[in-house]
């Protein structure tokens, strides 16, 4: 990656722009997050390359944020952000995990082989939807399957309005219908399941090795797992991209808007319900079920759709039980630290 480059080649917005005062455009250098490591921040601005160690002090940060430095390539502020891309923390962990920040196109990459799975698209374009970011369904590896054009239409089925791209990521040629998001000033990210080519794509469209990939394993067509970090790449197009690593576990919080968004069909049928607070189960007068008996509504869809909305409902729950006790918290060493101050001065 070249050091030293402008704004604009690093993705840089009006909407940035707009957020600066006065003094912090005089003052300040805008650098943008490339790279998260366990023990630093990698940026880059116009005048090249910045390692920024990771603090406390520091707010949580991902790649794709826009960040304020002083002349000391201190940091100053965090530029508030267009999109961000999170997911519950893994396991059985209690918080939030970042993934990506002001991406303007996200491209969800799904193969066609074995690991085809329309209910782990439908909660990636959840996750899309809630961010604002326009959703692309990427579809590879059609040469390891029968029957690629018939999946195809079962992905487009999910929402005519779509887009859905099959490609052969390891051919440049195969990979040009997607170069009309990657556009100068762009930034776009790819999420998806290990081993789904989300590496090979990258490389492919950067026209060099910059993403480690690994062959596919013949017991169960899955391509081995090599990203480990996030990190972010200029294409030659003028976009940049995030690369991501493979998510095994993606559970939603705080999404209804989204998961209703994907879910647009069944929550125009849910408006039809006899009952307000139809759960489309055994009800009487349920417009959901009834599209199910005339075979206009996979029953498929419907599991997903409540598995989704039951799980960013208990998410999103327990994510504000946390900042509710953060925040208590906070207060408590603020009064401890004033009663403390008070005592020091004798009153």
């Amino acid at each position: 990656m070249n050091t030293k480059l402008s704004l604009s080649q690093l993705g840089w917005q009006p909407s940035f722009q707009q957020q600066l005062s006065l003094d912090e455009f005089e003052s300040t250098l805008p650098a943008r997050v490339v790279a998260h490591h366990r023990s630093e921040y990698q940026l880059l601005s116009e005048r090249g390359k910045h390692p920024l160690a990771l603090t406390p002090s520091l707010p949580q940060m991902t790649p794709g944020d826009w960040l304020l430095l002083d002349d000391q390539g201190q940091f100053v502020r965090l530029l508030e952000r267009k999109s961000l891309f999170s997911r519950k923390a893994p396991g059985s962990k209690l918080g939030q995990q970042l993934i990506a920040a002001n991406i303007d196109t996200l491209f969800v990459v799904c193969s066609l082989n074995q690991d085809f799975n329309l209910s782990r698209i439908e909660r990636y374009l959840a996750l899309a939807h809630e961010t604002g970011v326009d959703p692309v369904v990427v579809l590879t590896k059609a040469d390891l399957c029968d029957d690629a054009e018939e999946k195809r239409r079962q992905v487009q089925q999910l929402d005519p309005l779509l887009m859905v791209e099959s490609v052969n990521a390891l051919e440049s040629n195969s990979c040009q219908s997607l170069l009309s998001w990657c556009r100068p000033g762009q930034t776009l990210s790819v999420l998806g399941s290990s081993g789904v080519g989300k590496s090979t794509l990258i490389n492919t469209l950067l026209g060099s090795e910059a993403q480690q990939t690994g062959s596919i394993r013949e017991d169960d067509s899955k391509g081995r797992h090599t990203t480990t970090a996030r990190s972010m790449h200029l294409l030659p197009s003028g976009a940049v991209i995030i690369d991501t690593p493979g998510m095994r576990e993606l559970q939603l919080a705080e999404c209804d808007q989204g998961v209703r968004r994907t879910f647009a069909d069944i929550d125009a049928l849910a408006q039809q319900c006899r009952f307000g607070d139809c759960q489309h189960g055994s009800e009487p007068g349920c417009a959901v079920q009834q599209a199910i008996e005339q075979g206009q509504l996979e029953p498929r869809r419907l599991t997903n759709y409540l598995k989704l909305q039951s799980e960013q409902a208990r998410n999103a729950a327990s994510l504000q039980q946390l900042r509710a006790k953060d925040r208590e918290f906070g207060k408590m060493v603020k009064s401890v630290g004033t009663a403390s101050r008070r005592m020091k001065k004798g009153y």
